[in-house]
């Protein structure tokens, strides 16, 4: 081996040896980058649920839901959370335009979500499609008597009669109150207070083209077609935003209206949710007490 050939051999393994020192220092580098890059990530993880923890006291009301008032006071309502004027007409009682057969079939399906409140469903089958019932709704605000219309909604009729039997309605609160111009009307029936409570079970609309809706006028809420359950309300004033979509079922009395009209003028509670017109009643609405007539 040439003198020469050996200089290069050696020149080649000592930059073959700082190759290597040069490559451990990256990986090195790496290592440490990755190991602060953690500890940061877990710091901000613990950080953030500390304050979490530490601010969030109560849970955050699901897209849809109807805000629940707090369990501190609210403040008072603002001229925007009230409605500028009610209509104080009575709105005909809904009559159908062509009358159902003398009996219909009625079918009740066990819902997927459960009941807000332990109770049973109606059973299934042949109902008669007339004749009137009276139900009186024992509130905190008074006396609110309606008049059910089997001719109207034979099927609603006999659940909401279920319903007031098993005493569901009893010791709960209305949830809801509008305000706005082309929807005034206060929302019930659901135990649990969040809006989207039920009673476990649902059963078809009830409803024709000519369906109109104004003061006076009882009809079920629902979260689309065929999806009627225990959630009912009431229009008090102007329902002109509402489509032929509600079952109706019935009439509130006029002195039960003038006590919501009492409600509906204190406000809703202002909610980023439901927005300033939409939201839980200012003065709460609490149905202690829900009787059929014998």
């Amino acid at each position: 081996m040439s003198k020469k050939t050996h200089q290069q051999q050696l020149a080649q393994r000592k930059a073959q040896r700082q190759a290597e020192r040069d490559a451990e220092r990256r990986r090195q580098r790496r290592m440490l980058t990755v190991t602060i890059t953690a500890i940061v990530a877990v710091v901000v993880v613990i950080v953030g649920l500390f304050v979490a923890l530490g601010t969030n006291d109560k849970d955050t009301p699901a897209a849809g839901d109807t805000p629940s008032p707090s369990s501190t006071a609210p403040s008072a309502p603002g001229a925007e959370n009230k409605p500028k004027s009610i209509p104080t007409a009575l709105a005909a009682a809904p009559q159908r335009t062509t009358p159902l057969a003398s009996e219909v079939d009625c079918s009740y399906k066990k819902s997927t979500e459960p009941a807000s409140k332990p109770v049973n469903a109606p059973a299934n089958g042949k109902v008669k499609a007339s004749g009137t019932s009276k139900v009186t709704l024992g509130t905190s605000i008074g006396d609110l008597h309606l008049k059910l219309d089997s001719a109207l909604a034979p099927c609603t009729v006999k659940s909401f009669l279920n319903l007031v039997g098993q005493k569901y309605f009893d010791n709960t609160k209305c949830h809801r109150l509008t305000v706005g111009a082309g929807l005034q009307v206060l929302q019930c029936g659901d135990p649990s207070g969040s809006g989207s409570g039920g009673p476990g079970y649902s059963f078809n609309d009830e409803v024709y083209p000519q369906l109109k809706y104004g003061r006076g006028i009882l009809a079920m809420a629902n979260a689309g077609p065929n999806t009627n359950g225990s959630q009912f309300f009431i229009v008090y004033g102007d329902a002109s935003a509402l489509t032929p979509a509600y079952t109706a079922f019935g009439t509130v009395d006029e002195a039960g209206l003038k006590a919501i009209d009492k409600v509906a003028n204190a406000g809703v509670v202002p909610s980023p949710q439901g927005g300033p017109t939409d939201g839980a009643p200012y003065t709460p609405v609490e149905i202690k007490s829900a009787t059929a007539a014998a």
